[in-house]
């Protein structure tokens, strides 16, 4: 178990289990180095279990600025913790990536997976030091978590009607009826595949609006590109779109849409086969010194269906699809070529795209 050191130092520990070197970190081997990791996961999965369930209690977690924070969100009360003692934080930190991953695959049961990775890893310790054999037990382990997942498929029930949605949503909500029932019309609305997106509100009540749109599972290329660090997303109003069947890596062949949008003081979406060189560089750049707003995300599917996807993004956002059938070149756009929209949104692994400015009659058609 390594982590960095706080400060240089020539002598030699007095410990044989902790060792100094120059590269400025410290060691830590056997026993010693896994209770210190089992500090760190018991420490933050016992501020995370209070919130477990529908009578999980609320976490008051200190902010940097502002208010106070009280949530009952597994996930946020996991990000917030940091341990002062570097190899008990390494502990904390693989919690937090057990959370990290629970909340990016089902976006709920954060609490759950952080009690389960607990128990895993105390009991993981307890036989270790007995003399088990970790690759044995880890086989053990996966043996045993197939069985559970059998058992849960058999023992899961659809949800099918409003009401068992709302009542899901609920629970997601802190309990908060108003906003399961707001959140199970919106699925009605839009159905099972629809993309929802809960945004802050500019007047005191809440309120449920429905928009075309178009959503894929690509996200950002480089997270140098993220508006809130907060929600990690980017997030762009009214911004112009620039569509690419081939992949772009030359600054000349971006230069005619960083210059229409840093013009027209709007934001930059790249959607491409795929971008990096000089032409990402040139993206992260103007994006670091806050000269525009840009964003690259690689364009989804492979072949005929990306050529498909593409066409649709440039029926919904009124845009050209720079390709080699059409023998467009990127280096000589214009700007009536690139796609707009009202609002998008990039994650890590999705975008949505909302209110594009296509034709509803050329959206219909197709």
């Amino acid at each position: 178990m390594i982590a960095p050191r706080a400060t240089k130092t020539a002598a030699r520990a007095a410990s044989k289990s902790v060792r100094s070197y120059s590269t400025h970190k410290d060691i830590l081997f056997g026993i010693e180095g896994r209770n210190k990791l089992l500090k760190g996961v018991e420490t933050l999965a016992k501020a995370v279990a209070v919130t477990l369930g529908p009578k999980g209690r609320n976490v008051l977690i200190e902010q940097p600025f502002g208010a106070p924070k009280i949530t009952k969100d597994g996930v946020t009360v996991a990000k917030s913790i940091t341990l002062e003692d570097k190899f008990e934080n390494l502990g904390a930190r693989l919690v937090q990536d057990v959370a990290n991953k629970a909340n990016e695959e089902a976006g709920d049961g954060t609490t759950t997976a952080t009690v389960l990775a607990r128990g895993i890893f105390s009991e993981g310790v307890k036989n270790v030091a007995a003399g088990c054999n970790p690759q044995d037990l880890r086989r053990g382990v996966q043996l045993a978590v197939d069985k559970v997942v059998e058992y849960l498929k058999t023992q899961a029930k659809p949800i099918t009607t409003t009401n068992e949605i709302a009542q899901v949503a609920t629970i997601s909500a802190n309990g908060d009826r108003h906003i399961g029932d707001l959140i199970s019309r919106a699925m009605e609305k839009v159905g099972k595949e629809g993309a929802i997106t809960v945004k802050e509100g500019k007047t005191i009540s809440d309120e449920l609006e429905i928009t075309e749109g178009m959503r894929f599972d690509r996200g950002y290329i480089s997270p140098y590109f993220i508006t809130d660090t907060k929600t990690q997303k980017v997030e762009f109003e009214n911004p112009l779109i620039l569509l690419s069947e081939k992949k772009v890596s030359l600054l000349q062949d971006i230069l005619p849409a960083l210059e229409a949008a840093a013009q027209q003081r709007r934001p930059l979406l790249i959607i491409a086969e795929d971008v990096d060189g000089e032409a990402l560089a040139a993206c992260i750049l103007n994006k670091l010194r806050g000269q525009l707003q840009v964003c690259a995300v690689k364009a989804p599917g492979f072949g005929d269906n990306r050529k498909s996807i593409l066409g649709d993004l440039a029926i919904l956002t009124n845009g050209t699809v720079f390709s080699e059938e059409l023998d467009l070149k990127l280096e000589k756009a214009s700007p009536e070529m690139f796609g707009a929209t009202g609002a998008v949104t990039v994650t890590k692994e999705d975008t949505f795209i909302l209110n594009g400015a296509g034709h509803k009659e050329s959206i219909n058609q197709r």
